[in-house]
């Protein structure tokens, strides 16, 4: 059981018998009452979202889930294609599922499955990959009048803002966790 200062960003819980992310929290604290949070949570097998507010006493059951490591085979207009690296059995997951994150990844890359009731829900990528720039605008000096950066496009297809003197075929590190130019390798 979880109290509710153990609630936090990403904790996943479980509410009648679903499991849900949290996505977003907001601790309340009223003058002569309790503190209460309030969250906004995510199924992680519908999608769907709520608004739940917990007070000081609620006790709340955390997610039975299990993890394991997977990787990303190849993905189609609707749906993304795993293998399970202990049994070898392939799975896929909607582009709702998987969401920005599906933007970085590239073929054999390894990820997290997050399983629950012996299904996969959700997937959780590494912090950082290491992805090749395919398309570049070139960078132009003292064209930083306003910010100094420009959209690149990278191997898989997805468009990022990276600094000014990253070029075509440069392989870079993107953050999967914010979608944001790491650094170059």
């Amino acid at each position: 059981m979880l109290a509710m200062n153990e609630l936090k960003l990403g904790t996943v819980i479980d509410i009648d018998n679903q499991p849900y992310q949290i996505v977003y929290t907001q601790h309340i604290k009223v003058a002569r009452g309790g503190a209460s949070l309030r969250t906004k949570l995510k199924n992680l097998v519908t999608g769907q979202a709520l608004e739940k507010t917990f007070s000081g006493g609620d006790k709340v059951e955390a997610a039975d889930l299990q993890r394991q490591k997977a990787n990303f085979l190849y993905k189609d207009k609707t749906k993304y294609y795993f293998m399970n690296n202990e049994s070898f059995e392939q799975f896929e997951l909607s582009n709702e599922e998987v969401g920005f994150v599906g933007g970085f990844l590239k073929e054999g890359v390894t990820v997290d499955t997050l399983i629950f009731n012996d299904q996969p829900v959700s997937i959780k990528a590494p912090t950082k990959v290491e992805l090749e720039v395919t398309e570049a605008p070139p960078g132009i000096k003292g064209d930083t009048a306003g910010s100094a950066s420009k959209v690149i496009t990278l191997e898989t297809g997805a468009q990022i803002k990276a600094p000014l003197f990253i070029n075509k075929g440069e392989i870079i590190r993107v953050n999967t966790e914010t979608g944001e130019y790491a650094e170059r390798v």
